[in-house]
């Protein structure tokens, strides 16, 4: 499989992200704004950990707490388990299966240099497979 700067090239150059700070609902607003599932919690440049729907469903709804008064500190994930462009999208994909996570930050050092998904993996081995389907096809009808 290919490295994830491959998936990158495809895609918005632009890392979402959000201050730990910021409440929750400013959080959701942001995520719903963006059509994403979760964003970078950065702190003065660094990535402090992860916020996502899930983390919205599971502390802070379940918990009967309030969004507009909670901050994205208290519910993110701080242990994030993170890759960087050279790492195999094979690589990522049991990480994501093994860790049970949905979204892997990129990083190359210290920067965040994007973010990607489930989904992003998914379509590109859909995308390997459609094509190796082609070349088979192509080779037996020559």
């Amino acid at each position: 499989m290919k490295p994830v700067s491959e998936l990158l090239k495809n895609r918005d150059a632009a890392v979402f992200q959000v201050s730990p700070s910021v409440t929750v609902f400013e959080a959701l607003r942001l995520l719903a704004e963006y059509g994403v599932g979760a964003m970078a919690v950065m702190d003065q440049g660094k990535l402090v950990g992860l916020v996502s729907e899930r983390d919205y469903t599971r502390k802070v709804a379940l918990q009967g707490k309030n969004s507009k008064e909670t901050t994205v500190a208290d519910i993110m994930t701080r242990d994030v388990v993170t890759v960087t462009p050279k790492s195999a999208t094979s690589v990522c994909m049991t990480l994501m299966s093994q860790k049970k996570i949905r979204h892997l930050p990129v990083l190359d050092g210290t920067e965040v240099v994007g973010m990607i998904s489930i989904r992003d993996i998914m379509d590109d081995i859909i995308a390997d497979q459609e094509q190796t389907i082609t070349q088979l096809t192509s080779y037996i009808s020559s």
